[in-house]
């Protein structure tokens, strides 16, 4: 008698997987659940899982409804990244794997950000090339553009150059006249091309020409949470307004110690003091960082919040916080004359900048002045008899903290910490929000206080909890790869300076370069290129060391109001400062997935940030056509060159067709531009004086055109 084959009561990848390579080839759903031999109720649920292991990039359905396992097929499963020019990129999942290049043509119907499946077609000198076999998920649900208003039906242009889309809207007129405005639309379906898809209005946002909206449309356009959560917002309107004698308990009392808080004019949110006291053999550095922790608990409501924002985000004209308002602007931020609850770092050195001796502790402290960074350089400088008389108590713990940073930037150098001086634009606005100037943003010996101060506190933190091997997140930046540094090296060559890739590759090289160019015209061009060919700083839990400030063991504690690592940090510190035995607060398995979301939440903020200056930048200029400019060229290509006004820092570009006294030829090896009748010479680094032609709102576009001494 033949035995009944045993029913599989087990449903997994691994056996769905299993099926598709013993058959060795593509099967139908039917024919996978028959040879599974599952139970009828099980059906369901394999179907389910299938589908999404499909959506996973795991197996692939092709034509005819049967399912491949990708890996066996040259075919590839990530998300889809689209070029303004309308070429695209396939990022995979897996990041061991190379992008895949898509050609325009190719792209069958994918837009930016659909998780797609691409097949790869042939492997080209520059990477896999492939086109789009299947769109497994759409990745833009919402729009944000200009409404455009027709004859029958209405028109939104996305305001992201990526998006290579027109989103429909019939009946547009419900929504009353919204012609040019800036609008939040939701895609109901695309169409089968994807060059257009039918939406609706979900929300008005108003002129364009509003820098109010300008930053709504970014807000929307990188999906920046701007909206704390009702539960949140509860939880934060539940806790004290004031520090209470019950939250005292095991802290000490720092209260009459003068610290002071030193930011920026415009700053609301005051996360880190500081003092120095002048010692007989150096220096006590004292730094008390907001105690955010003791107010927002792992999991708790507001952390969730905190969580997905992962840090602050800083407009021109608003802040996105992480935390709620009652938190950052007042229950943490260390305004003057209140008590408030902190972590301390305690740094002995000696007179020659060396850390002899580091405590932490919990303590409750009161700001003593809420300085700014002008005011304190103007009494460094010994400049306003009344501001040196206003601030006389103060005066000796400033110069002490001088003498400190200039020490600790000595040190810092002497190892081989790289300083990229680079300057920074500062957006002025007008007292009702108009856009007044743009200037380059002062770095004073007021700030290097600040910065050494903080990065003297990181670095003590690190080594502590590094020390004791317990599992943290630390600020890691790696080496740069050699094949950006080849490049950066040919590029320095064809400046002309006599450079070799170095055999070791280390801050102190970096370090040369900066010294052989400052001072230079292209001293500015060449730090950028010098930072571009550099890795991003990211977090994780494995300790690999700071490249860029040549610390072996860093991370972020000192700005826990707007940073979760650093939030993540106090956590760890708080609950291990007393204790023999460690305590990890976070495991290894949980550091890893945070670490890469935070990084992820981190630059998105950054590219957030710099749109939006970009935008107003493009405003700024609007009004200035026909007005004569100084500038750098900052790039050299086939159709021109890029160039940058030294003042201000806007960007733009001279196109060869608006050279008009001769043909030009481009010299890829060397970066320039030759005249072929005259022998004129443009080159990188260079100073120009530029006319502005004309100004591109949409594509945010500058034309330039050179001017003649």
């Amino acid at each position: 008698m033949r035995r009944k084959k045993k029913k599989n009561t087990k449903i997994s990848r691994e056996s769905i997987v299993s099926v598709l390579k013993m058959a060795g080839h593509p099967l139908y759903m039917r024919e996978i659940i028959h040879n599974l031999h599952l139970q009828p109720e099980k059906r369901q649920a394999v179907k389910k899982l299938i589908k999404e292991m499909v959506r996973a990039g795991d197996i692939t359905l092709l034509k005819g409804n049967r399912y491949g396992l990708t890996r066996q097929m040259r075919l590839l499963t990530g998300t889809i990244a689209i070029h303004a020019d309308g070429f695209g990129f396939v990022r995979p999942d897996d990041s061991t794997k190379q992008d895949v290049f898509i050609p325009p043509r190719k792209l069958k119907g994918a837009v930016h950000g659909d998780l797609v499946t691409a097949r790869i077609e042939r492997d080209a000198a520059k990477g896999p090339e492939g086109s789009i076999i299947r769109i497994n998920e759409r990745g833009v649900h919402e729009v944000v553009g200009i409404f455009h208003a027709g004859r029958n039906l209405g028109v939104v242009i996305p305001e992201n150059e990526r998006l290579h889309i027109e989103v429909l809207i019939p009946d547009y007129r419900q929504y009353g006249d919204i012609d040019g405005m800036a609008v939040v639309a939701r895609i109901l379906h695309f169409s089968r091309t994807g060059a257009t898809a039918e939406g609706e209005i979900v929300k008005v946002l108003g002129d364009p020409e509003s820098i109010e909206v300008q930053s709504q449309i970014v807000i929307n356009k990188y999906q920046l949470p701007s909206d704390f959560s009702k539960p949140a917002l509860k939880q934060a309107a539940e806790l004290p307004s004031q520090v209470r004698k019950e939250d005292l308990a095991g802290r000490r009392d720092i209260r009459n110690l003068p610290l002071v808080t030193i930011d920026g004019e415009d700053a609301k949110d005051f996360d880190d003091a500081v003092h120095v006291r002048r010692t007989r053999s150096g220096f006590v550095l004292t730094v008390a960082i907001a105690d955010v922790s003791h107010y927002v608990e792992k999991s708790c409501l507001i952390d969730k919040d905190a969580i997905e924002r992962g840090t602050s985000v800083y407009f021109p004209d608003r802040v996105i916080p992480m935390l709620p308002e009652k938190i950052s602007n007042g229950l943490c931020s260390l305004v003057p004359d209140e008590d408030r609850l902190c972590m301390v770092a305690r740094i002995s050195f000696d007179s020659k900048g060396n850390v002899k001796k580091t405590s932490f502790f919990k303590a409750v402290m009161k700001s003593h002045c809420r300085f700014t960074y002008k005011k304190v350089q103007k009494l460094l400088d010994g400049r306003g008899k009344g501001l040196m008389k206003q601030h006389r108590p103060f005066l000796k713990g400033l110069k002490n903290m001088e003498e400190l940073a200039i020490l600790l930037m000595r040190k810092r150098t002497e190892r081989g910490s790289i300083d990229f001086d680079l300057p920074e634009p500062e957006v002025i606005l007008g007292l009702t929000g108009e856009l007044e100037t743009i200037v380059l943003r002062e770095r004073s010996m007021a700030h290097r206080i600040i910065e050494e101060f903080m990065i003297a506190a990181n670095e003590a933190v690190a080594r502590f909890l590094s020390d004791r091997k317990i599992p943290v997140l630390y600020r890691i930046h790696e080496p740069p790869e050699r094949d950006k540094i080849d490049e950066l090296v040919e590029y320095l060559r064809s400046l002309g300076y006599d450079l070799e890739t170095p055999k070791k590759i280390d801050p102190f090289w970096f370090q040369k370069i900066l010294g052989m160019v400052e001072g230079k015209p292209e001293e500015y061009i060449i730090n950028s290129m010098l930072l571009r060919s550099m890795n991003q700083a990211v977090y994780s839990p494995e300790n690999k060391g700071h490249f860029g400030l040549a610390s072996e063991t860093y991370l972020h504690f000192t700005s826990p109001i707007r940073r979760y690592p650093d939030l993540v940090v106090h956590r760890v510190l708080k609950g291990n400062i007393r204790r023999v035995r460690k305590r990890p607060v976070y495991r290894e398995d949980e550091l890893f997935p945070l670490g890469e979301h935070l990084s992820r939440r981190e630059r998105t903020a950054l590219e957030a940030e710099r749109e939006m200056l970009d935008r107003l930048k493009i405003r700024y200029m609007e009004d200035k056509i026909g007005q004569v400019f100084h500038g750098i060229i900052s790039g050299i290509t086939s159709f021109g060159m890029f160039v940058e006004l030294r003042k201000i820092l806007v960007s733009g570009v001279v196109r060869l067709v608006d050279m008009a006294d001769d043909y030009y030829e481009h010299d890829s090896k060397r970066h320039r531009l030759i005249g072929k009748r005259t022998g004129k010479v443009y080159r990188l680094g260079q100073e120009v004086k530029l006319r502005l032609a004309s100004v591109n709102k949409a594509r945010r576009h500058i034309n330039f055109e050179l001017v003649e001494d």
